[in-house]
């Protein structure tokens, strides 16, 4: 049975992992017979969003105890993973991805990217082992490959600009649609960089879970 190590970046779109994104790719994992195992760095979020007026909050939440709320508890802190463990990795976005796991949010193009993170995903680059990119987590796949490797944000010119200027080769992508660079086996999908229903999410989400368990 196929396994994916799956990096969340909290709970929430606007300060961590995007929830339904983080679902639909556990869904569609074991929807293609695989199973999953969360991961998530242990530090503090970069600030906490309150959902409902999306103003900043004066409180301070841990990126993994966060995220443990989606993974039902069942996570463990990214220093930990091994990739010999695993045949593929995924993120989901949410901004927790480009304020959590990289600065990208506050720094662009210039952004540094959390060391457990960074370290986990070369090792599955290393490896030869297959990666797949959801939202704004595709900002990450220039820190991690040559140069030149090809990924997706949707069509958002602003973020593709930073994804050439960071060594990528940006390619635009329809919400249903999925960006597969064969050189590298790292996939990227729009999700809600693009999708305005949880069903449009779903669309390129599975498809890129699918794709992603067939070259695992």
């Amino acid at each position: 049975m196929k396994k994916v190590a799956v990096i969340l970046s909290g709970s929430g779109v606007f300060d961590g992992a995007e929830i339904h994104e983080a679902v639909l790719a556990l869904h569609a994992i074991e929807k293609q017979g695989a199973t999953w195992h969360c991961f998530a760095p242990n530090i503090d979020q970069l600030h906490v969003i309150n959902h409902k007026t999306g103003e900043e909050m004066d409180e301070t939440r841990n990126v993994l105890v966060e995220a443990a709320r989606i993974a039902r508890g069942n996570i463990e802190d990214v220093a930990k993973l091994n990739p010999d463990e695993f045949d593929a990795l995924l993120l989901p976005g949410g901004f927790g991805a480009a304020k959590n796991l990289t600065d990208f949010a506050v720094h662009g193009a210039e952004c540094s990217i959390n060391t457990h993170v960074a370290s986990a995903c070369r090792a599955f680059a290393q490896a030869n082992k297959p990666a797949g990119y959801l939202c704004i987590a595709p900002v990450i796949i220039p820190m991690i490959y040559e140069n030149g490797v090809k990924g997706t944000i949707g069509n958002d010119a602003a973020t593709a600009a930073a994804f050439n200027i960071m060594g990528g080769e940006h390619v635009d992508c329809a919400v249903d649609e999925i960006v597969y660079d064969q050189e590298n086996k790292v996939l990227s999908t729009p999700a809600y960089m693009l999708a305005n229903s949880i069903s449009e999410a779903a669309s390129g989400i599975e498809k890129l879970v699918s794709k992603l368990l067939s070259l695992a």
